[in-house]
């Protein structure tokens, strides 16, 4: 039997793809609100990348560079200029620009926050390497001593949010969160990739003046942040055992990625519980003295009431 579709039916058909058609293009290009708060959390760690290299390569931050960004955020406490070489110098300044970037891509894609207090002084890097080695250190760690002390700082960081997007990736919902996402990751990854090359180079070398090597620096760093994560091995240094390596064959590890060579996924929760210092989620600390921002952060602050 022939199907006849009547002229008024037809009609009725393209009036309905014309109204559909656009909140269809509109949904796949605007985030959901589970997207929202996932696009929002990394501008925590954006935040921090941006003013810790901002400061390390040129001693002023976000307030000179980019103030509409701050949104009147409180500067950070006792970031300043790291005494850098001219190489080292420019390779940090490039990477302050791409953080400027990314904030700018982030916050024309959600509504974002203000920039949360960051502590960048020498006393919270000290307290992030007297935990890593279990003792204090004498002299204090001061990232901005030096050239390797700041690279070894550096390791600190981009890292944390590299495997904050690979956590976040799947969890997204359309095409624009996505993209956006994966083009965050590219630049991260690349950056973390160019620290842990310049620290490789040096893995040998004694920081001066604790008579340990770079690469057992590395190691301590990656192992604190496993086991203030609480998830498993998430983190691995630039000097691993053999079965560890890429295809459990080489000790050499430039760039940390599990027995498949895929970077390892970190959830909000964990990051928190790393950035913040203490292992838990719920108590700010660390380069974070007020707590990170954004709903998912501040939910796991309004978790625990005080009594």
């Amino acid at each position: 039997m022939a199907l006849h579709i009547s002229k008024a039916t037809s009609s009725i058909v393209v009036l309905l793809a014309s109204l559909l058609l656009p909140l269809l293009i509109v949904s796949a290009r605007t985030p959901s609100k589970s997207d929202a708060d996932l696009l929002e959390f990394p501008l925590n760690l954006e935040y921090l990348e941006a003013e810790f290299f901002l400061f390390g390569s040129l001693g002023h931050g976000l307030d000179v560079v980019a103030p509409n960004l701050t949104e009147g955020g409180p500067p950070p406490i006792g970031a300043k200029l790291a005494k850098l070489g001219p190489l080292v110098k420019d390779v940090i300044f490039q990477f302050a620009l791409q953080e400027v970037g990314h904030l700018r891509a982030i916050k024309s894609t959600v509504k974002g926050f203000p920039r949360p207090l960051l502590d960048l002084s020498s006393e919270s890097f000290a307290k992030v390497m007297d935990s890593a080695f279990g003792r204090p250190l004498h002299p204090p760690f001061d990232p901005y001593a030096n050239e390797i002390n700041y690279l070894i700082a550096s390791y600190v960081i981009p890292y944390v949010g590299l495997t904050g997007y690979v956590g976040a990736n799947p969890l997204l919902q359309n095409s624009t969160s996505k993209k956006l996402v994966a083009g965050l990751l590219g630049v991260e990854s690349g950056q973390d990739a160019v620290i842990r090359a310049l620290l490789y180079e040096r893995k040998a070398l004694q920081v001066v003046p604790y008579k340990v090597s770079v690469a057992e620096f590395t190691n301590r760093i990656s192992a604190l942040r496993n086991r203030l994560g609480k998830d498993g091995v998430k983190d691995e240094g630039l000097v691993v055992p053999k079965e560890l390596g890429a295809e459990g064959k080489v000790k050499g590890n430039i760039l940390a990625g599990d027995k498949y060579s895929l970077a390892y996924p970190r959830t909000p929760k964990e990051i928190l519980r790393i950035v913040y210092g203490g292992g838990d989620e719920h108590v700010p600390g660390g380069f974070y003295p007020r707590g990170a921002r954004g709903r998912i952060a501040s939910s796991y602050l309004h978790a625990i009431q005080p009594i």
